[in-house]
């Protein structure tokens, strides 16, 4: 007959419960083996149990509450530094309205993400370019005109023409890129202003890792608000010897940081400009 013998170096106390700062873990050794000749094949069954203390040290699950890993701590410090940045540029006018310290302050808080965000390579995130971008800032309209360091019309509060709204609108697929800038036009007493919108629309390629190279192909005018019905007027682009040397047609400029809703961009005249998806 096959016997079953059970050695347990358990005792009673060990088998009340402990507290959570000291408690034994019990470990079964499990032994089978053939001990007996072979005339009687009777197996020999050793279960054993010791007792095995657990150090008040080891790491629990709880312990690792408080932990950031690498990527979340810059996540979040590029979300505060996001914040900061929208804050510096914000009742600015897109820029119209900046001083020089006031450009300081915005170009000390893009160059902080720029610093975390680390270099851009649109091969690897051309994606993020997709979509239509909302200007809350740009350097070069502290010069009060719409070119900003190029030749461009003035604008102001006692000048007939009020920037409105500007975006852009980028399709990776079509190399589409469209300046898209809301503008009110001062007419003469008893007229009403007149909004238009203007739609500049570009190619566009990518250069190297972080440049962005548009050339410009034709300007819509369209009316809104009360004259919205009226058609859409196109400028062609103008012939190559009637084109000012200072505006070919085509510029380029560096992607510096982009992520889901956020795009900054450093013009080829050092123009700092900042987008949010819209």
């Amino acid at each position: 007959m096959a016997s079953l013998l059970i050695h347990s170096s358990i005792s009673p106390s060990n088998a009340r419960p402990q507290s959570s700062f000291s408690r034994p873990n019990t470990l079964f050794d499990f032994n089978y083996r053939h001990s007996l000749p072979k005339s009687r094949r009777t197996p020999l069954i050793s279960i054993s149990a010791v007792n095995e203390q657990v150090s008040d040290s080891d790491p629990s699950p709880s312990s690792f509450s408080g932990f950031q890993f690498p990527d979340q701590s810059k996540a979040d410090t590029i979300k505060s530094l996001k914040f900061k940045l929208l804050s510096a540029v914000s009742g600015l006018n897109r820029g119209l309205a900046a001083s020089e310290e006031d450009l300081q302050k915005a170009d000390s808080a893009a160059k902080e993400i720029e610093a975390v965000g680390g270099p851009v390579d649109l091969s690897a995130v051309l994606e993020k370019l997709q979509g239509r971008w909302k200007l809350t800032y740009s350097s070069a309209f502290s010069s009060r005109t719409l070119g900003g360091s190029r030749p461009g019309p003035p604008t102001g509060r006692l000048l007939p023409i009020t920037l409105g709204q500007v975006f852009q609108r980028i399709d990776i697929l079509s190399k589409d890129f469209d300046n898209i800038v809301e503008l009110e036009l001062g007419a003469p007493w008893p007229l009403q202003p007149i909004e238009v919108t203007a739609t500049l629309a570009h190619k566009f390629e990518i250069i190297g890792t972080c440049t962005v190279r548009i050339i410009f192909e034709k300007t819509t005018v369209k009316t809104t608000g009360n004259l919205s019905q009226l058609p859409p007027l196109e400028v062609p682009q103008l012939p190559e010897q009637f084109r000012p040397s200072t505006n070919r047609g085509s510029g380029d400029f560096d992607v510096t940081y982009l992520d889901s809703d956020l795009r900054i961009t450093r013009g080829d005249r050092g123009e700092l400009r900042v987008f949010v998806i819209s």
